[in-house]
């Protein structure tokens, strides 16, 4: 399977609670929410095309619990089959139950058992959201694909999926598009660690 992360981002760069206030406070976060009023049916549209091609999810623990809290209720919601019937698997160190079912709890070297995962056979094994678990996977040089939808907003103070002293990265442009609520998709490939060079003016 390839690992591929969705990801809503600010314009700089933030992560943390696009979809409601109460979504992630930690330290002492205020500003959730932030994502909401920018999606469209267009955003609705290609969500579904990419569930569409999952197998499995992976998730972090604080991601898992507000997906587990949420998604069980939402049996009319156009993805609420997808999500509820593939096999979740969650990252966590602390998590000794994890009821929504069907849902495996890995902890100890994650980064292994998500290599594993991947050698399995099946299309994607798709990460929503779960910032944390993502920087270690990207440090880790194992996920293939990210798609970023990007918010038309400044957040000023949170999380960020790439912060200072991460992991360098190269990537490779796959797709971009936006859609009429302003928000930009970029679709990139990994490429492994980034080219560098000089730049110069031809005398």
């Amino acid at each position: 399977m390839r690992l591929v992360l969705q990801e809503f981002l600010s314009l700089d760069g933030v992560c943390q609670g696009p979809g409601s206030p109460d979504e992630d406070t930690s330290d002492g976060f205020t500003q959730g929410g932030w994502f909401v009023p920018h999606m469209d049916e267009e955003l609705e549209r290609q969500a579904g095309i990419w569930l569409g091609t999952a197998d499995a999810f992976l998730f972090g623990r604080r991601t898992y619990m507000n997906f587990a809290r949420d998604w069980p209720k939402m049996t009319e919601h156009p993805f609420a089959s997808v999500l509820n019937g593939l096999p979740k698997y969650v990252a966590s160190h602390s998590l000794a139950k994890a009821e929504w079912d069907p849902t495996t709890i890995l902890s100890g070297d994650i980064p292994a058992q998500v290599a594993e995962l991947k050698r399995q056979p099946g299309r994607e094994l798709q990460i929503h959201g779960s910032a944390r678990l993502t920087q270690s996977l990207l440090a880790a040089g194992l996920i293939d694909e990210l798609r970023l939808v990007i918010a038309p907003v400044v957040v000023g103070r949170g999380r960020r999926l790439f912060p200072d002293g991460g992991a360098p990265a190269g990537l490779r442009l796959l797709s971009n598009e936006t859609t009429s609520g302003g928000l930009a998709i970029h679709v990139y490939e990994s490429t492994g660690l980034p080219e560098y060079g000089t730049y110069g003016v031809d005398a």
